[in-house]
Order: C-alpha cells, then sequence, then structure tokens
C-alpha cells in the first residue's frame, strides 16, 4: 500500500490501462463500464501527474467517482447505440455459391443432411425441392445450408 501511496498517478494509469485492456481485449468491448472506469483512472493518473489533483487517496477516490459519472452520463446512449446497431453479418464463404443435386426431398423442416468438407450441414429450402433438382447454396449458417434451384 506504502507503494502505491508515494507513486498514485502512476499506479492509477496502470489501473486504467489494464482496465482499458480487460474491457477492449477480453470482454470485447460488451460491459462499457470498465471502459468508463479506465478512462477516468488514466485521466486522474494524468491530473495528478501534472499537478492539477493532490496525489491523495481521497481525490483519486472522490475524482474518479465523479469522472465515472459524468462519463457514464454523456456516453452512455451514444455507446449502447453502437452496441444495439450491429446488423448481423452474412456468412459468406468459398462455397456459398455451390451447386450440386438432391439425393433426397428438402423441405424447410426436414433433417436432410449433405457431408461437405468432412461437415455434415443440414440442407433447408424455402420452398420444397424434390430429389433429383439441381440447386445451389444461397446463404449459410451454423451449421445449416440454405439452398434455392438452380435455374436453368
Amino acid at each position: 500500500m506504502e507503494f502505491i501511496s508515494s507513486h498514485m498517478s502512476q499506479s492509477l494509469l496502470v489501473l486504467g490501462l489494464v482496465a482499458l485492456i480487460i474491457e477492449v481485449g477480453l470482454l470485447g468491448f460488451s460491459s462499457i463500464v470498465l471502459f468508463f472506469a479506465g478512462i477516468s483512472l488514466c485521466v486522474n493518473g494524468l491530473l495528478m501527474m501534472f499537478g492539477v489533483l493532490p496525489e491523495t487517496l481521497t481525490a483519486a477516490l472522490w475524482s474518479n467517482a465523479i469522472l465515472i459519472t459524468v462519463l457514464a452520463v454523456l456516453l452512455w446512449k451514444p455507446f449502447k447505440r453502437l452496441q444495439d446497431n450491429r446488423a448481423p453479418d452474412k456468412l459468406n464463404s468459398d462455397f456459398a455459391r455451390d451447386a450440386f443435386v438432391l439425393n433426397e426431398d428438402v423441405h424447410l423442416n426436414d433433417n436432410v443432411t449433405r457431408k461437405y468438407s468432412g461437415i455434415e450441414w443440414k440442407l433447408k429450402s424455402e420452398q420444397p425441392l424434390a430429389a433429383g433438382t439441381r440447386v445451389r447454396v444461397d446463404r449459410t449458417e451454423v451449421g445449416v445450408m440454405w439452398v434455392v434451384p438452380l435455374e436453368q
């Protein structure tokens, strides 16, 4: 504790950087709270380093509490909008336009599979398709190939 109190500004900077690394690197910017805490700790560490704030534990606690609150009030909605407005990426892969002939009838709720690249994929279609129909992969999801008839 003596080391931290004698090097308060450096300790705050290190703690702030650790909080930012955990938030962005490990949590993938999902909780936002550690981001506010990390920014607050870094700003307060810099303010103490340049002599704007006294290097005391009381000053560090109060200034961090106030700055985290201000950051949360000002930035909560913009960051929340950034998280919510993410449209799911459509998965395009090398075989997303692959064409083949169906061995079985395929419907939306059937359990028809096709082995491709060592994986058993479920085949699904929004319209009923008969066996022997030449189809192409329209899109893929996890473990599912959505197929459509190949236009001739």
